[in-house]
């Protein structure tokens, strides 16, 4: 049974910093976060591979880190410099595929997501 269970949302002033981190039951290929804030569609925030090449939106680059823990089976997002508009439901997402692609319907495995608020 493929499990995803994040942890380290909350509420944090703008300029702060959180990070998220994302235990896996398994291992897989492709990892990433994704975002939703209200009204709004789902989108990709970073993801890593099994090479731990990575990638990031445009809004995000310069003040988020995807990383991740084999050993710990374990996804991290540290997140600097926090703004409002970061405010959203985050969560992880992952699949065994060989190409780690940015639309969320090509992940399917999903944790159940943790909030993070800015103000």
């Amino acid at each position: 049974h493929v499990q995803l269970v994040e942890s380290g949302g909350g509420s944090v002033q703008a300029g702060g910093s959180l990070r998220l981190s994302c235990v896996a039951s398994t291992y897989f290929y492709c990892a990433a976060w994704f975002r939703q804030a209200p009204g709004k569609e789902r989108e990709r925030v970073a993801i890593i591979d099994n090479s731990f090449g990575t990638s990031y939106a445009d809004s995000v680059k310069g003040r988020f880190t995807i990383s991740k823990d084999g050993a710990k089976k374990t996804l991290y997002l540290e997140m600097n410099n926090l703004s409002p508009e970061d405010t959203a439901m985050y969560y992880c997402a992952a699949d065994f595929r060989r190409l780690c692609l940015n639309d969320p319907t090509s992940y399917r495995y999903w944790g159940q997501g943790t909030q993070v608020t800015v103000s």
